[in-house]
């Protein structure tokens, strides 16, 4: 993966630098100690990832990641642990808490490759068929795959598919996550960022500002927290 660093702070760009070089499939094409400089690079040259500092002079991280192109995938940088749930609001596929540890740079990297790959495969075939009760099929792979709606465990928005977890599998659908969430039962699900979605039944312990299913941390948008606790945690959850 094509890859830039965008950070006002010479050593923590230094540091992020030392990992992509250790890491063999990433390939560093430029640093930036300003958001501006980075933005002309992006518009001229393609880019697949991108690992961006929040708090910036000038135009601020969460300012620039709405002017990245679609298909660039973006991990924020911050030392700050409250701006991270913000990330997700502007689909960030991770964010990394300085100082970092090069495992969990590691397995940042990882899942953006997993996203990259996603993102250049065709799903576009992919497709959710025969919504029933308590389940729906899914067309993927060129088959039908038979879903359970208790058994997914949380969905994700990525660009314009979406990804379904299970114990198992992941299946991978070319839709947004609005219109999904629009056809699963919504006493079951609970949307609770601009990316997430998960099944309220299959939480196993949450926060003010995170929820955990399994061995999953899934963080909770800033816009939809009022709604889970209201609609979900007290009517539903706690009211067991």
């Amino acid at each position: 993966m094509n890859c830039i660093i965008v950070d006002d702070e010479p050593l923590a760009r230094e540091a992020i630098q030392l990992f992509i070089n250790k890491t063999p499939n990433l390939q560093l094409l430029n640093s930036f100690g300003s958001a501006n400089a980075a933005a002309k690079f992006i518009n001229e040259t393609a880019v697949d990832l991108i690992f961006l500092d929040i708090q910036m002079p000038g135009i601020g991280g969460m300012e620039f990641a709405k002017m990245i192109p679609a298909k660039t995938l973006l991990v924020f940088t911050t030392a700050y642990a409250e701006y991270a749930l913000e990330g997700f609001e502007v689909e960030a596929i991770d964010y990394l808490i300085k100082p970092i540890r090069y495992e969990r740079f590691l397995k940042a990297v990882n899942r953006a490759q997993f996203y990259q790959d996603i993102l250049k495969a065709d799903h576009s075939n992919n497709k959710i068929e025969n919504v029933a009760e308590d389940y729906f099929f899914v067309k993927a792979d060129r088959k039908y795959i038979k879903i359970y709606f208790k058994d997914i465990l949380f969905i994700e928005g990525l660009k314009d598919y979406v990804v379904m977890q299970t114990d198992d599998q992941k299946i991978i659908t070319a839709m947004n996550i609005k219109t999904i969430y629009e056809q699963l039962p919504q006493n079951l699900f609970a949307r609770i960022s601009k990316s997430y979605i998960i099944n309220i039944n299959q939480i196993t312990a949450f926060d003010n500002n995170t929820v955990n299913i399994r061995k999953y941390e899934i963080s909770i948008g800033n816009a939809y927290r009022s709604y889970f606790f209201d609609e979900f945690v007290t009517k539903k959850i706690l009211s067991r």
